[in-house]
């Protein structure tokens, strides 16, 4: 059996009047989700424990088969893993961006959580040259992709609070630094400006932002405790960190950025070809996520709309010679356009099977006609738990 997992980061929202009152899972073209959630098992499913902030790190823990409240430690520790940093039983990791902060004094504002996605090479040498000037005394900076970085604190804090720069896009960020035991190291490190990315029509880099802070988690993987060996497929750090936890194997394919212009069928085309040889794959797409950060309607839809017809296209018509195979399809959580961040709110799934076929007569996979089914996934990373063991009935999820 073969078991594949599609997960389109940030795809449900809420309604938006500029689209008629339909979120942009409704407004968009999406005939190869619509076809599976006509014939699978469809309805929504709480992704975002109650209690934790609506992250992809918890999000994506639980979408993996993880339970957040059991082995959630923070989301950089996950990045840290897939960028071969090793942890000590006392380092904490942070997530470092490169950011665009505008104005001045009590008026600084969050013009930009990526600097304008910021190209690697670039921003590889602004780390570099970060690292030489602030590193040493247990601090580290390890470049990652784009405007997403790490920086490791040996023997370091970790109860501080700290806000992550893609909540606060266009706010003022004095209300929103890093306080708590251990704050006072990281606001002098943030104090750190580049002001080396100047080109015409690009916003800078001018400083960085630290969050998303934690120890090394326990996680026992997936290829002991389900007995399948496979791989993920991602541009983002976290997914890969996950992997790395989970006992699964990165799969590079080219052309992927975890934006816009990623290579959609890439995605696809090589998760099929990896199944092959694997049990498993796991195939996340951003992008879908970045465009409702960017509070962009026809950005978010034509993101729906690539990631439907090159991803979940690509790998229906590549599985459509067998029937010995299982797809799970949803989001991480809602990116809502209106708010240009995470929410929390129950998201709609997809547990198909061609063995198990249902019909669920004519409905689009969305979020309203997800609730229509009043099929309830409670807790979503019990999902993982029916995707390999084909459970067809939900009391206990």
């Amino acid at each position: 059996m073969k078991f594949i997992i599609l997960q389109g980061d940030g795809m449900a929202d809420y309604p938006l009047d500029v689209l008629g009152g339909k979120t942009p899972l409704e407004a968009a073209r999406t005939p190869n989700m619509d076809w599976l959630a006509a014939r699978g098992v469809f309805g929504l499913a709480h992704v975002i424990p109650k209690g934790f902030p609506p992250g992809s790190d918890v999000g994506n823990m639980s979408i993996m088969g993880y339970d957040p409240a059991l082995y959630h430690t923070g989301r950089s520790p996950l990045e840290a893993a897939s960028m071969g940093v090793t942890l000590g039983p006392k380092d904490i990791a942070f997530r470092c961006n490169l950011v665009t902060l505008g104005g001045c004094g009590s008026d600084i504002v969050m013009e930009d959580f990526t600097a304008g996605h910021i190209t690697t090479e670039e921003a590889r040498t602004i780390i570099a040259d970060l690292a030489g000037a602030l590193g040493g005394d247990g601090i580290e900076f390890f470049p990652g992709v784009s405007y997403r970085h790490l920086m490791v604190w040996r023997d370091g804090k970790e109860k501080m609070q700290t806000t992550p720069p893609h909540d606060i896009t266009d706010q003022k960020i004095s209300g929103f630094m890093p306080n708590g035991d251990g704050a006072d190291r990281l606001l002098k490190l943030m104090e750190a400006v580049n002001q080396t990315r100047q080109t015409q029509g690009q916003r800078s880099a001018t400083s960085i932002w630290l969050w998303g802070q934690g120890r090394a988690p326990a996680l026992p993987p997936l290829t002991k405790r389900f007995g399948i060996k496979g791989g993920v497929i991602s541009a983002v750090d976290i997914i890969h960190g996950l992997g790395v936890y989970a006992g699964l194997q990165r799969i590079d394919v080219p052309g992927i950025t975890g934006f816009l212009d990623t290579n959609y069928r890439g995605k696809g085309e090589y998760g099929v070809k990896s199944l092959e040889n694997n049990d498993f794959v796991f195939i996340h797409v951003e992008a879908t996520d970045e465009a409702g950060h960017m509070g962009d309607v026809e950005k978010k839809i034509q993101a729906l709309e690539d990631f439907d017809e090159k991803v979940v296209g690509t790998v229906l018509k590549g599985m459509a010679h067998r029937k010995d195979w299982r797809v799970l399809l949803m989001p991480d959580h809602p990116t809502a356009i209106a708010l240009k961040t995470h929410v929390s709110d129950p998201v709609p799934f997809v547990l198909y099977s061609p063995q198990e076929p249902r019909n669920n007569g004519t409905v689009g996979y969305n979020e309203r006609d997800a609730a229509k089914t009043g099929v309830v996934a409670k807790q979503a990373f019990k999902l993982m738990e029916a995707l390999i063991e084909g459970r067809q009935t939900w009391t206990e999820i």
